[in-house]
């Protein structure tokens, strides 16, 4: 069984505690060895047992149980939890890090969830990759910085794990490992209990294997979350121009085929947007350093030894930085103008390519988060939907981003789109 159809079957009374854990187990086992996906942790199925036990005691009643019992989550480890360690990818020491579970896990917990464990993280949530590996491929990035989290759920290992994004750190890890990946809009989630990267742009998000199951742990992550149904069709825009053009070769073929397909069901309309796109790449960079330059501060002056050269030069050129109330400015002056463009076109979302391509061969890097940035920067929602897989067996998918604060619409129209993306 896979974890949903092991949850389903926990939750209905259908398997006892210890079947779920020994099942969960094997999954782990045969998995975790390749992709090495998780934080060791030398009794985890021990702590699961008498967490499921915990879990069916308190209750009992199938019928009232709360909406994520018995679901497993993989937690990126620069989130607190209560009983682990937070290390965040880092050689500081780790009494330096801690601090009060993440407001985000214990939401988890409350709605019956079980934490499967930690995950792996690139250094600090930057750029220096961890050991995980890509799941369907060990030769390539799982991408990053969620990489852990994204390999995760990609291999079956559990049904959903928490992410963070400050560039593309879900949306681009989840496109490379085939699995849904939501970061909503800027703080629907709370980031209360997460060590930051760049609190401007830091969004809390998550990884499931569909649609579906991400709109459930929304309605539990957000907390003013609104139940919704759409009754018509959105219409779609394709931001043309520089962004666009930073897709690779093979993933613009694969987008293009993509709004061919929607094409047909769908009212698609390409806008010429961005123009000032490497403007738009450099101000992401300059406030993102800044912030990390500010977050580190103490912790740098006391160990800069332990950090990686990546990241001693990004808190570097942070502390060059002389103009970030400018930065700031500019960046609300463009989530206004892409706003206006929205509403001025009758836009209900925009289609775009999750990543530049493919997970790319190699360990070294965590691939191109470029494709992310601009609605990263802006704060909008943003989901990505997995599509299909080219010859060489790596995972394409379809990015959606929504209008701030319509996280609701967006995973509702995903739904959908995914029915016709699917068919490629």
């Amino acid at each position: 069984m896979n974890t949903q159809q092991l949850n389903h079957s926990f939750r209905n009374n259908e398997i006892s505690p210890r079947e779920l854990v020994s099942n969960l187990q094997s999954l782990f086992d045969s998995h975790e060895p390749n992709v090495l996906a998780f934080i060791p942790e030398p009794n985890r199925f021990d702590r699961l047992l008498k967490e499921a036990e915990e879990l069916v005691k308190k209750y009992p009643d199938v019928e009232n149980r709360p909406p994520l019992f018995g679901m497993t989550v993989g937690v990126k480890d620069i989130f607190h939890v209560d009983g682990f360690v937070t290390q965040a990818g880092s050689k500081l020491p780790a009494e330096a890090l801690q601090g009060a579970e993440a407001a985000s896990v214990t939401r988890l917990k409350n709605a019956g969830a079980l934490i499967m464990g930690k995950t792996v993280t690139t250094e600090f949530a930057y750029f220096t990759p961890g050991p995980t590996r890509n799941p369907h491929n060990s030769e390539h990035t799982p991408g990053g910085s969620s990489s852990g989290s994204a390999a995760a759920v990609g291999a079956g290992m559990c049904d959903l794990a928490l992410g963070t994004q400050t560039i593309g750190s879900v949306i681009r890890p989840a496109a490379f490992c085939g699995v849904v990946g939501f970061k909503p809009t800027y703080e629907r989630i709370s980031r209360a209990g997460v060590i930051p990267l760049s609190p401007t742009f830091d969004h809390v998000g998550f990884f499931t294997s569909d649609v579906a199951t991400a709109n459930r742990v929304a309605s539990v992550l957000i907390g003013d979350w609104r139940l919704e149904t759409v009754a018509r069709k959105p219409t779609l825009g394709i931001p043309e121009g520089p962004y666009l053009d930073c897709a690779s070769k093979e993933g613009l073929a694969h987008f293009e085929s993509i709004c061919k397909l929607l094409s047909a069901n769908y009212e698609l309309r390409s806008i010429s947007v961005m123009d000032d796109f490497q403007e738009i790449r450099n101000r992401h960079d300059a406030i993102m350093s800044y912030d990390a330059s500010q977050v580190h501060k103490d912790w740098f002056a006391k160990h800069e030894s332990l950090y990686s050269a990546k990241f001693s030069d990004l808190i570097h050129r942070g502390q060059s930085i002389t103009n970030y109330q400018l930065q700031l400015s500019a960046r609300d002056s463009f989530r206004t103008s892409l706003t206006q463009t929205m509403t001025d076109n009758n836009l209900d979302l925009w289609l775009c390519p999750p990543a530049i391509g493919p997970a790319p061969k190699g360990l070294d890097s965590t691939g191109d988060p470029v494709m992310c940035l601009p609605w990263t920067q802006i704060g909008f929602p943003a989901i990505n939907i997995p599509t299909t897989k080219n010859e060489e067996g790596l995972p394409l998918g379809l990015q959606l981003v929504g209008k701030w604060n319509a996280d609701e619409s967006l995973l509702a129209w995903a739904e959908e789109i995914k029915k016709v993306v699917r068919k490629i």
